[in-house]
């Protein structure tokens, strides 16, 4: 089953390399991380832009630019990304995406995904970019093909 869109999932993948190949104030080029994730340089780049207005990044054009965290990733938790990507009404919304989907008109899914988002989303509120990065570094899993 996939929750999440493409643009959660790479920017995911781009945060966590991120945290795990730099100290976190050094810069990182976008080609870089589009070249090592296997993902589109225009793609990447527009859900780059999207964490850096949110603030969570910060970029620095030139040759020796890129992007880096704004702020610690030991304060950015897993949540904070998904809702700057998905918006903010990620975790309250119908998994078959019907409108007014609730306790007063549920869906054939909703008491099925309502327990299943409510763990998903204490999960995401309750673990940061620095502690899944260090996992994923310690372990090495993978963030590309």
């Amino acid at each position: 089953m996939k929750v999440l869109s493409k643009s959660s999932e790479y920017g995911l993948r781009a945060l966590l390399y991120l945290v795990g190949n730099s100290s976190g104030q050094e810069y990182v080029s976008i080609r870089e991380l589009s070249e090592q994730l296997d993902i589109s340089f225009h793609f990447l780049t527009k859900i780059l832009q999207s964490l850096t207005h949110a603030e969570i990044l910060i970029s620095y054009r030139g040759p020796n630019g890129g992007i880096a965290f704004k702020i610690p990733p030991e304060k950015i938790m897993l949540s904070d990304v998904v809702r700057v990507l998905e918006g903010d009404d990620f975790f309250n919304t119908c998994l078959l995406g019907l409108p007014g989907c609730g306790a007063q008109a549920p869906c054939p899914m909703h008491q099925f995904w309502k327990e299943i988002r409510g763990a998903l989303k204490q999960e995401f509120e309750n673990t940061s970019l620095a502690s899944m990065g260090h996992t994923a570094l310690l372990s090495s899993l993978r963030l590309g093909p």
